[in-house]
């Protein structure tokens, strides 16, 4: 059966974002002995859910460390891409709360894993960062705008570094949402497939023109609410830190704030976008966005939630061992993006404006 380009490169995306293998977990006993060889660590093991990695929890006697170990179809050069992006950090921001990546006793970065079919895995090590996530708590306005501090740093710590796989082929890249009109076709939902069709339009008209002249760099690619560790309690300090450089990419520069504002809309459902403009006051005021670019914004944010709502149903049929971790990530993202859309997207970019200039 022929194919068209555009199906041709969907599939080839996807299976560069490692979403097209099924998941293999990796035995836990050769987990530990890694670590004991590699690290020198001993401890017990608990197994994590995640999106498409094996992730566990390692907790010794004195520390407790995040171990993962990469899918068998993740390149290996990506996964350095991602140590390296996170070693940078380390070295070059060392006041932003980024996870620390462990060193073997060898003082390497990571360890190989060679599986029986000849395919490499990446075995790594992080401390555990303690806490509480974004998505488990219930952020106030000068906490949600300390949030868009948080990555206003660490994307302006970000401009100068470049890496050989930083050009990798990303699903979840919202600058190729336009060339995923195919995934349509697995949400059998009329009215669901009438709201992505909408938002498709949007970034047809506003995005596609301009995506060749978009001001680009190194981005982390998903700040959510699941990858941001904070304190509830405090208001200065409120991100205790940054996990998960696993979408690392290098991208449009207003790609990356539309990820936690998609995230953020119809929190509140009478104001559906107040808590995403919050987010991005916050952002503006340590990496502010192109005057040009601003517009741009809100439709990229509608972008990624309709682009998760989509993958989610394609991901749930193919793993139905991670159906559940699927579904409840994204349960309530058709809601919001007819939320978001019943306000005008010129309204929306008043409000950035708004909230720009009274904190400028």
């Amino acid at each position: 059966m022929n194919t068209s380009p555009a199906t041709d490169f969907a599939q080839r995306l996807l299976e560069e974002s490692g979403l097209t293998s099924s998941h293999e977990p990796i035995d836990v006993v050769l987990v530990s002995d890694l670590l004991e060889k590699d690290y020198r660590l001993d401890g017990r093991l608990g197994r994590l859910a995640t999106e498409k990695d094996d992730t566990f929890r390692l907790r010794t006697d004195t520390s407790d460390y995040l171990v993962k170990v990469s899918p068998p179809d993740e390149a290996e050069t990506v996964v350095q891409f991602q140590t390296a992006t996170m070693r940078y950090l380390e070295s070059s921001a060392p006041h932003l709360p980024v996870q620390r990546v462990k060193l073997t006793v060898a003082g390497d970065d990571s360890v190989a894993i060679r599986l029986s079919d000849g395919r490499i895995r990446i075995l790594r090590v992080f401390d555990f960062v303690a806490g509480v996530v974004l998505a488990q708590t219930n952020p106030e306005a000068q906490q949600l705008a300390k949030a868009g501090e948080m990555l206003g740093r660490l994307d302006e710590a970000l401009k100068a570094f470049g890496h050989p796989a930083d050009g990798r082929g990303l699903v979840w890249d919202i600058r190729h949402f336009h060339q995923l009109t195919g995934l349509v076709q697995y949400t059998t939902d009329p009215e669901h497939r009438r709201l992505a069709r909408e938002v498709f339009w949007l970034f047809d008209e506003a995005v596609v023109p301009r995506l060749s002249d978009l001001e680009t760099q190194v981005i982390h690619g998903d700040f959510s609410p699941y990858n941001v560790v904070v304190d509830p309690k405090s208001h200065d300090h409120f991100v205790t830190g940054v996990i998960d450089f696993g979408d690392t990419v290098r991208s449009a520069v207003i790609f990356d704030p539309a990820v936690p504002m998609a995230n953020l809309l119809g929190r509140t459902p009478d104001q559906p976008w107040r808590d995403a403009c919050t987010f991005v006051t916050g952002y503006q005021r340590q990496r502010p966005i192109k005057t040009s670019e601003l517009p741009l914004l809100p439709v990229a944010a509608l972008a990624r939630l309709t682009l998760r709502a989509l993958l989610t149903n394609w991901r749930a049929v193919r793993a139905p061992e991670r159906r559940e971790y699927l579904l409840g990530h994204a349960k309530d993202d058709w809601v919001n993006v007819e939320r978001a859309l019943a306000v005008s997207v010129d309204d929306v970019i008043a409000q950035l404006r708004e909230a720009r200039h009274g904190h400028a």
